[in-house]
């Protein structure tokens, strides 16, 4: 239960992150007022002499019968490229004094963080995903979520645990969510909505479309584009995904960035066996391949896949469309489907992404949360747009495509026997890419 100290705080976003920085967290309904404090950081410990106070606002949100409060601080006229000190409170009882660096107003490099479905067993197993996301790169600008954070969209305890497993790291590094199916829930008017803790909890960019305000979004961070889409918005209403496609659209078409990168929940392409989402890849892929995005970040089917949508034989150097990423931090794991795209596949094995560009080059390096590297790859960028693409994956690690445990057990011997059928072929399949 919240108290009258903040908590589960994050930052976030709604303006230019070189210029703004938004900052929400949470108490009991006996704190009515908002409040930030901000410096430029020194090493002097005396940083709250310095620090100009800036009023925010409070929500008043009520879930599972009791009240609660919400608050925000919009951090603005900030400096590019500067590091800043940063407290929030009601003006008498604040938090520690927290860190965060803007970003330059132009391309320059930078590393971002991506972590697929966390979903279950929140605290006690995904929160080795993220503390060791941030040990490998705690210079991150920001991470990025692809749904499902939490496995019941309205469970207050779910969500104590995402936020407990990020600590203090969220209010560290900006976080960029997308909402998954796990975060849909069905209202009492028999409408399916995105979970009452999602507008509450984050500060996102409210320039998607007017049904997915903080669901789908798009924010540029030195050089490279970030659009967050709402498949599960979609997949539920065939309007609300015509709308996100004319909105997509209009933010590639007007895309000054060298690069950009998209994330939704749903895969264009399954990497987990019997799935196919193909209506939304009916829609979205040729808008992906048109307008030059360069990589596609995803969950959803809790296993781990990379790769192409390029024929069998087709040189994979020079992709005509994106990378495909599906990926999973969590515990809760599915069957590999060792799809015909994937270049790169991981069974019961969880993992978090680390991902950097600087200038024409971007590099990708997927990790197992006990550390070890697992896949990687380099895109390069000619001065016409046509990328390069190098890969990485380490040799000296084999694919871990082993069924996970509860299958193993729960399969016939001739489901057993299809599986290791499929390996073989995937096997086969990629000796001839």
């Amino acid at each position: 239960m919240p108290t009258a100290y903040p908590d589960r705080l994050t930052l976030g976003w709604q303006e230019n992150p070189a210029t703004s920085q938004s900052v929400n967290w949470r108490t009991d309904s006996t704190v009515t007022k908002a409040v930030g404090a901000i410096a430029e950081a020194d090493p002097s410990p005396d940083v709250e002499k310095k620090a100009t106070l800036v009023t925010g606002t409070t929500q008043i949100v009520k879930l599972d019968g009791t009240t609660k409060h919400y608050h925000t601080v919009h951090f603005t006229n900030l400096k590019p490229g500067t590091k800043y000190n940063y407290r929030v409170g009601n003006g008498t009882i604040w938090t520690e004094w927290f860190q965060f660096t803007t970003p330059q107003n132009s391309p320059a490099p930078f590393s971002f963080i991506y972590f697929g479905d966390a979903q279950n067993d929140i605290r006690s197993l995904w929160s080795r995903a993220i503390r060791g996301a941030y040990s490998t790169m705690p210079k991150a600008a920001f991470m990025i979520h692809a749904g499902d954070l939490i496995t019941t969209s309205n469970a207050d305890w779910q969500w104590g645990e995402w936020f407990e497993a990020g600590g203090w790291v969220n209010g560290m590094v900006p976080t960029l969510a997308t909402p998954g199916n796990h975060e849909y829930f069905k209202d009492d008017d028999g409408k399916r909505k995105v979970s009452r803790h999602w507008r509450p909890s984050f500060v996102l960019p409210e320039n998607g479309p007017e049904k997915l305000k903080e669901t789908a979004y798009y924010i540029d961070y030195q050089g490279t584009r970030f659009v967050s889409l709402d498949s599960q918005g979609a997949l539920l209403d065939s309007t609300v995904l015509a709308q996100q496609a004319d909105w997509l659209t209009k933010v590639l078409t007007n895309n000054p960035n060298r690069w950009t990168v998209v994330t939704h929940h749903h895969p264009i392409y399954s990497t987990a066996s019997g799935r196919d989402n193909s209506e939304w890849r009916a829609k979205m892929e040729p808008l992906y391949k048109k307008y030059g995005v360069d990589l596609v970040l995803q969950g959803h089917d809790h296993t781990y896949g990379r790769g192409l949508n390029m024929p069998l034989g087709k040189s994979r150097k020079y992709p005509d469309g994106p990378v495909y990423v599906v990926s999973v931090s969590g515990p809760k794991m599915y069957e590999l489907g060792l799809q015909d795209w994937m270049d790169r596949a991981a069974s019961n094995t969880q993992l978090y992404q680390i991902i950097s560009i600087d200038g024409g080059k971007l590099s990708y390096q997927a990790f197992t949360v006990t550390g070890e590297l697992y896949d990687s790859f380099e895109l390069t960028k000619t001065s016409k747009g046509q990328n390069q693409l190098i890969d990485r994956a380490p040799a000296q690690m084999a694919e871990r495509l082993d069924l996970p445990a509860e299958y193993q057990k729960r399969f016939k011997p001739e489901q057993l026997e299809e599986y290791n059928r499929r390996y073989q072929q995937y096997k086969a399949r990629k000796s001839q890419k």
